[in-house]
């Protein structure tokens, strides 16, 4: 009887062993969807779902902007330099946050274009020196950043040197080295830095420095693909824009006005507050002949970014127009600008001189520029000062300073419009016609709408050098 009994709980039992071992399957496969896919939670009876992780804030967005040398929205900027200066008042002896606090002023100086942030940029970054003065990496790094800012690249490249020294494989340090030795006219020092670089790191930040390097070494096609694929990989708007903004200056550079353009708008829609787009597309829509949507480009990126670079532009385009008192408004602008430069430890020598040589003084510009080039030897002050001294009246010299901006030993073989004509110019002065010739060709080549004031005048004075002489009849340029 008893085994009578026990017969028909069997298969009762055996059901109830499946439909157990058959849960642990389904709990299984859930649980392991919900680790490896992040999608399905389970929550039991009487429970409440967990609350999704909250995002960073600003602060946090642009510390990590700030840190790693990547574009960070103005806003965001602006809540992190909150942060930190509450941060440091309640600890005055933190040298991180005095560090960042130093080198987020210096990035919000940059995209302000107010000087007015590097003395305060600089008095946190010693202050963090001073609370660590040993193996403080962010602080010494924070001052060549401070420096290249400023355009003083001798101090740029002793600060990143020494930050180099103290962190080797600290990859944020080398993006400093490569502006430091670019400004100097070392290119093949800043294309070593480049290699270290990309052994270190990879990535949108990486790409775009190497595009950077690319286009100053002549390689325009391997600069425009890494800024597309730094602009594809790029994570928030703000880090996008400034690719494309670098983008559409290269396409500018090469001539391709509705490329430039392009880049320019979208730049601008991801980050209106990127103004180096805003007045690219001044630049752009200038030369497409659409002058009252470039005008008003201009103003608006002079009106929250008031580079003196901008106002030199906007004041030739008046001039181009026919226009000298609203030139003239935008040079009163241009020399504020430098005047507001000084003050904050800026150096605005460049501009000036190029601002004096065609609408100032030319022996003026020509001594400005000469101390510029003791000090810092690079390829555009290089062409700059034989500008200048081509409109001061001493074109031999100037020749010597064409030349060097021009050939590719000491230039590292940018291909810049502005240079050839400078030196097409220069040498149809001396009376050297078929180089002359050559180089104000090329200029228009590389860019017909490189200035609205100076393109014109390289097709005309093409026009008047004529067609160069018959094969097999030498051409006597002095050359």
């Amino acid at each position: 009887m008893e085994n009578q009994q026990e017969g028909p709980d069997r298969p009762v039992r055996r059901r109830s062993r499946l439909r157990f071992r058959g849960s642990r399957v389904v709990l299984g496969c859930v649980a392991g969807c919900a680790v490896l896919g992040g999608v399905l939670v389970l929550v039991l009876p009487g429970e409440r779902r967990p609350e999704p992780p909250a995002p960073p804030s600003p602060g946090a967005v642009a510390m990590a902007a700030v840190t790693t040398g990547v574009p960070a929205a103005l806003p965001d900027l602006a809540e992190l330099i909150r942060e930190r200066e509450k941060r440091v008042r309640k600890h005055p002896d933190d040298a991180r946050s005095w560090a960042v606090l130093g080198t987020a002023y210096v990035e919000r100086g940059r995209r302000l274009a107010d000087p007015a942030y590097y003395p305060r940029a600089e008095r946190a970054l010693r202050t963090s020196l001073k609370a660590r003065p040993k193996r403080n990496t962010e602080a010494v790094a924070g001052l060549a950043a401070l420096a290249n800012a400023r355009r003083d690249f001798p101090a740029a490249r002793r600060w990143g040197e020494a930050a180099l020294e103290l962190e080797p494989r600290r990859w944020t340090t080398y993006p400093l080295l490569i502006d430091a030795y670019t400004g100097l006219g070392e290119h093949e020092s800043a294309e070593r830095m480049l290699d270290r670089l990309t052994e270190l790191r990879s990535g949108p930040a990486v790409l775009a420095r190497a595009a950077g390097v690319y286009r100053d070494r002549g390689r325009r096609e391997d600069a425009a693909a890494s800024l597309a694929d730094a602009a594809a990989g790029a994570r928030a708007p703000a880090e996008r824009a400034a690719y494309l903004e670098r983008a559409g200056q290269l396409a500018w550079e090469r001539g391709d006005l509705q490329d430039a353009l392009r880049h320019f708008q979208e730049a601008v829609r991801l980050d209106p507050d990127e103004r180096a787009a805003q007045a690219g597309q001044g630049r752009a829509l200038a030369a497409l002949g659409r002058t009252t949507e470039a005008l008003n480009a201009y103003r608006v990126a002079l009106a929250k970014q008031p580079c003196p670079r901008y106002a030199l532009e906007l004041g030739e385009l008046y001039e181009s127009l026919g226009m000298p008192e609203a030139a003239l408004v935008q040079y009163d602008l241009l020399r504020e600008g430098v005047r507001r430069a000084v003050a904050g430890g800026a150096d605005e020598e460049l501009v000036l001189g190029q601002f004096e040589a065609d609408h100032g003084d030319p022996r003026a510009a020509v001594r400005r520029l000469r101390a510029e080039w003791r000090r810092q030897p690079g390829t555009e002050v290089a062409d700059a000062l034989g500008w200048a001294l081509y409109r001061a009246g001493k074109h031999e010299e100037a020749l010597r300073f064409a030349v060097r901006a021009t050939d590719e030993e000491h230039s590292g073989g940018v291909r810049s419009a502005l240079h050839a004509y400078h030196r097409g110019m220069i040498e149809r002065e001396l009376e050297r016609y078929g180089s002359a010739r050559r180089h104000l060709a090329e200029a228009l080549r590389i860019n017909p709408h490189f200035s609205p004031l100076h393109a014109r005048t390289a097709r005309a004075t093409t026009d008047t050098l004529g067609e160069p002489p018959d094969v097999g009849v030498p051409e006597m340029d002095g050359d």
